[in-house]
């Protein structure tokens, strides 16, 4: 046990530590972009869906805490492993030549983390706290739908998103690695695992806000009243929801 927690301390653990809570994140942002596909299916799919995370309140603050938790562990853990490299070599090199298994989102990792983060923070403002157009907290479907139609928004969501598949990239290349799986033997499935993971989570999310903008997907005439989501108690009593 005080072996487990000293895992801080040495470069070892801090790395193991970004491992572990990267994949937490990691499996959250699947899930997460799992559960936005459900704009190609329609409004009652997606506004089900976010009604349905809302029903058992104490799981969803569990799962937030938790990733807060594994968000704070990731970016100290990254911090902190900066801090001792540049400790090592206060005076950088003259001239830098990238090895085989450097790549261009290795190299951007230190930048690209932070501008990752302030994505997850407008986007929490967009879709959670209802900092955008037309916000409705019962219709998530048309406050995704509307935020997209705005060229601004789906813009700083694609690039954001671009940034997000070179760390993950990145990230699952470096995890397996962490954990052990490195081996010129099986060096080119890992990295064909991290394209494709990173690959499929980047098509998945700039082919949101491109379907909007292509009006492929449009906003609903539909209303919606979710017991779940309403701000105030009684507000949905009599009001008849569809669902898919």
């Amino acid at each position: 046990m005080p072996q487990a927690f000293a895992l801080h301390r040495t470069t070892i653990g801090l790395k193991f530590i970004m491992a572990l809570s990267g994949a937490a994140l990691f499996g959250f942002i699947v899930s997460h972009l799992l559960g936005n596909l459900q704009l190609f299916i329609g409004p009652d799919a997606v506004n089900s869906y976010a009604a349905g995370l809302r029903k058992v309140p104490a799981l969803l603050w569990v799962a937030r805490i938790g990733l807060i938790l594994a968000a704070i562990a990731h970016i100290g853990a990254a911090v902190k492993l900066m801090a001792r490299n540049n400790t090592a070599r206060p005076v950088s090199y003259k001239h830098k030549l990238s090895s085989k298994t450097t790549s261009y989102a290795a190299r951007t990792m230190t930048w690209s983390g932070p501008i990752v983060l302030l994505y997850f923070v407008y986007h929490l403002m967009h879709l959670t706290f209802g900092v955008g157009p037309n916000y409705d907290h019962h219709n998530v479907y048309n406050n995704i739908v509307y935020g997209f139609m705005d060229w601004r928004i789906a813009s700083v969501y694609i690039v954001s998103n671009v940034l997000l598949g070179m760390h993950l990239y990145h990230g699952a290349w470096s995890w397996l690695q962490s954990i052990g799986a490195n081996h010129p033997r099986y060096n080119a499935m890992r990295r064909t695992f991290a394209v494709a993971l990173a690959g499929f989570i980047t098509i998945g999310n700039v082919g949101l806000p491109l379907s909007v903008l292509t009006g492929m997907v449009e906003p609903t005439d539909k209303s919606y009243c979710f017991t779940e989501l309403e701000k105030v108690p009684g507000e949905c009593e009599g009001i008849e929801t569809p669902t898919h």
